[in-house]
């Protein structure tokens, strides 16, 4: 990691970082993640705007109370962050107003949550977060995930899953179908949306190659 890797807020990021939960263990939820989403937010902010202190607050404290995927708590997950991120920012002294803006990022971010955000640094934490759900790193997560949570590769007997349900949580290729392949139409900004739509034909193209690889038409 480059030693600014918060450019241009880093006097921020020393503040928090020591506030984020130890390691857990989810290399899918880890430092790493969070600085990709500021990468993106950052690449967002300077074709859309918005308040870059805001958006590094929101960035870095986003998953500051990790839940596992399979845990039934996990859609519970970004408004316990908020909350957790509202009381750091408040014992740092950060005015209230500031505050309830990183807390609804916070809040919004999430695709289990279903919330809707309404400020433009909620939308583009939104869509940043989104974005490293998909393309090439997004691959790498659902794989990661999967074997974590002790998922198969893909269905031997059924790889299309014809004729019944996806199956995410026993099969990782199915959750491409049931997610990761619908997230590009839900963008909230401009610019995430033309990122989005990079990204999605990478998911499409490894799809398609992985299909042909283990000898199965596309579903």
């Amino acid at each position: 990691m480059p030693a600014q890797p918060f450019d241009p807020c880093q006097d921020l990021a020393d503040i928090l970082l020591p506030h984020l939960p130890a390691d857990n263990g989810d290399g899918s939820h880890d430092l790493a993640h969070i600085h990709r989403v500021w990468i993106n937010a950052r690449t967002i902010q300077a074709q859309e705007g918005g308040d870059l202190t805001l958006l590094l607050a929101a960035a870095l404290l986003h998953d500051c109370v990790v839940i596992e995927k399979s845990s039934p708590l996990r859609s519970k997950a970004s408004s316990l962050s908020a909350d957790k991120a509202a009381k750091l920012l408040a014992e740092l002294g950060w005015p209230a107003e500031r505050i309830s803006a990183v807390a609804h990022a916070i809040a919004t971010h999430s695709f289990s949550a279903g919330l809707q955000p309404e400020t433009l640094e909620a939308k583009i934490l939104q869509d940043s977060d989104r974005l490293d759900a998909i393309g090439m790193v997004g691959v790498a997560r659902c794989f990661y995930v999967g074997g974590r949570m002790g998922s198969a590769l893909y269905d031997f007997n059924n790889p299309t899953a014809a004729g019944r349900d996806y199956q995410d949580r026993q099969y990782s290729l199915e959750h491409f179908h049931s997610k990761l392949l619908k997230l590009a139409s839900g963008f909230q900004t401009g610019e995430g949306a033309r990122l989005a739509a990079e990204r999605h034909r990478r998911l499409e193209l490894f799809v398609q190659g992985f299909m042909d690889e283990i000898g199965s038409p596309q579903p």
